[in-house]
């Protein structure tokens, strides 16, 4: 029997407050500052790739945990409408749903997070039959959730052994230590390596080279990575061969949630069989489109304004 989903996506889900720009510091003693404009939005490294993944055409589903208060269910319904499968969404009676407020400068953002239930997030939020009934499994925000972290060898195994591909996006870690130890074990089961540059760098340990140097590095731990490089665009590395794109040409409005909606293009891209060069196109492409509106499933584009995008600048055969 074929499998139900082309990509499970698990990890974190919550809601974004985006507002600014923030044109002065922070401004502490009860002093109130003003911006521009302000957005509540679905947010999630995790819960914006599944979005533009299900944006792009993908049977998408999605596992982790939430409150079961009003952002956990305003999350459950706007993953819904995206056309994503929640039945894997935990509902924690116990503890809230994670919050993110987004302060943005310039091209540049101050991120402050409330873990709330990311602190307990599991393999036991994970369904089994979600594992084995996926084409591809993709994890993000690995030092978010410890508890989901230590348990990810044991779920990609699960997903591989049903015969699924997997990839991880680590996303950043605030304590700043970058475990590389710990990863170790879940990058010898993970397919596809999804980090920024600078998240690259530190993986690697490569800070102060190249961001080419730091993809050859981790391309000898997984069999291929792909590196966001914003406005510069993006590069993969299979071990053998470095290809890169140019970055798009586009005014944005709002980056958050860019790079997420690159993995979705990266992976909607190799899951229905393009090859590698094409799929990175089509990431860039998907990640440019993102920035159109605030947040970061607002302008997401479907597969026919990507590809058309690309087929407009030559980029991707049609």
């Amino acid at each position: 029997m074929p499998p139900t989903f082309d990509l499970l996506v698990i990890g974190d889900a919550n809601p974004d407050v985006i507002v600014g720009p923030l044109d002065a510091p922070f401004a502490f003693s009860r002093r109130e500052q003003l911006v521009d404009s302000g957005a509540l939005t679905l947010g999630g490294s995790a819960a914006i790739t599944a979005c533009g993944a299900a944006r792009l055409g993908l049977r998408v589903a999605f596992a982790g945990r939430v409150g079961d208060d009003g952002a956990g269910h305003y999350m459950r319904d706007r993953l819904v409408a995206h056309g994503v499968d929640v039945s894997g969404l935990h509902l924690d009676g116990g503890l809230p749903t994670p919050l993110t407020v987004i302060v943005t400068r310039g091209d540049d953002r101050a991120i402050l997070t409330a873990p709330g239930t990311l602190a307990t997030t599991s393999g036991r939020d994970i369904p089994a039959r979600l594992l084995t009934s996926t084409r591809h499994l993709h994890a993000a925000s690995y030092f978010l959730m410890p508890g989901l972290a230590a348990d990810l060898p044991d779920l990609f195994d699960t997903a591989r052994v049903a015969g699924a591909t997997t990839s991880l996006d680590t996303n950043d870690d605030p304590s700043g230590r970058w475990d590389r130890a710990a990863l170790a074990p879940v990058l010898a089961r993970t397919d596809l390596l999804l980090p920024n540059a600078a998240e690259a760098h530190r993986l690697a340990g490569t800070d102060g080279t190249s961001v080419a140097a730091a993809a050859e590095l981790l391309a000898r731990q997984v069999p291929l990575v792909a590196v966001k490089n914003g406005a510069d665009g993006a590069l993969c590395h299979d071990g053998r061969t470095l290809l890169s794109t140019a970055g798009i040409r586009i005014t944005p409005q709002d980056a958050v949630g860019a790079g997420d909606s690159f993995n979705a293009g990266f992976l909607a891209g190799r899951l229905t069989g393009r090859p590698i060069a094409e799929a990175l196109d089509l990431a860039v492409a998907c990640g440019a489109l993102s920035t159109r509106a605030a947040g970061g499933t607002t302008a997401q584009p479907t597969w026919d304004e990507a590809l058309t995008h690309l087929t407009a600048n030559g980029d991707i055969p049609s």
